[in-house]
């Protein structure tokens, strides 16, 4: 799955530095990330950002993580021109998933995780002050109430049914996502995440389940979540109601009809293929 970097190491700890030549830089605008596209589409270094740009915005900069030795530091979207640039250019985020190796998708998608909280939070919540970021730690705090936020992490399920040798499959309504996928909900208040498995079950397609099982999670920064992997049985009728504002199809799918060109990416493709291959 993308988090599963091993050899390379990923640290999350907060420190205030400044970048170096050699750091890299994470840059995002309007649902866009800026990326060196010489030979193939990479996360560019300072030393080129500031090679484009013709100023110092080391200001500008957030240090957010290392992976290895590499530093990787957040530019504020004011902070930068890109006029006349020949290697950096913007690109819609959905082409993260397909950045390589897999430790660079990694690096882009928790960027962009933390550029969201720092976008999302100007401003306090609670009294309506400009926020401030912490110098001790990864938050924003209100200078005038204390009020303290933190980035948001939303625990959430993915849920394998299984019938017998056929596995339930769905599509989302309404997303640019189209392949198949399984039921997935986020956890209400109150709620215990077995319970969420079966309000989501039954909300999504109408369809008890038993024998629910954990299996494993997922840090998920594209949807700021931490992904809960369970695989539950069939409790009573196969007949499927759908939820229509939810998903646009579910089906029952035996093994051998699952498709098997699914990436390695995912708790959800994860899931699938383990099926489809016998091993759940």
């Amino acid at each position: 799955m993308i988090q599963e970097i091993a050899p390379h190491r990923f640290r999350n700890e907060f420190y205030i530095k400044t970048p170096s030549p050699d750091s890299y830089i994470l840059y995002f605008q309007d649902g866009s990330i800026l990326l060196n596209h010489t030979d193939s589409l990479k996360i560019p270094k300072f030393s080129e950002l500031m090679a484009a740009d013709g100023d110092s915005v080391s200001g500008h900069c957030d240090y957010l993580f290392s992976i290895d030795d590499r530093e990787y530091f957040l530019i504020d979207e004011t902070a930068i021109s890109l006029s006349g640039n020949e290697t950096l250019a913007l690109y819609p985020t959905s082409v993260i998933r397909d950045l390589e190796p897999l430790w660079i998708s990694f690096a882009a998608a928790n960027g962009a995780e933390l550029h969201r909280f720092y976008r999302n939070n100007r401003f306090c919540g609670r009294c309506g002050t400009a926020n401030m970021k912490s110098k001790k730690e990864r938050s924003m705090v209100c200078p005038c109430c204390g009020n303290t936020v933190y980035p948001k992490i939303a625990p959430a399920v993915i849920v394998a049914v299984t019938n017998g040798d056929k596995l339930l499959l769905t599509k989302y309504a309404g997303r640019e996502y189209t392949r198949y996928a399984l039921v997935a909900g986020y956890t209400e208040f109150g709620e215990t995440l077995e319970e969420t498995v079966r309000r989501e079950v039954m909300e999504e397609v109408g369809l008890k389940v038993t024998n629910i099982r954990y299996y494993k999670n997922q840090p998920w920064a594209f949807s700021d979540s931490m992904l809960v992997g369970f695989f539950a049985e069939l409790d009573g009728s196969p007949q499927i109601h759908l939820d229509e504002t939810e998903l646009s199809t579910a089906v029952w799918m035996k093994r051998e009809d699952i498709p098997g060109d699914y990436t390695n990416v995912s708790l959800t493709h994860e899931m699938i293929l383990l099926f489809k291959n016998g091993l759940a």
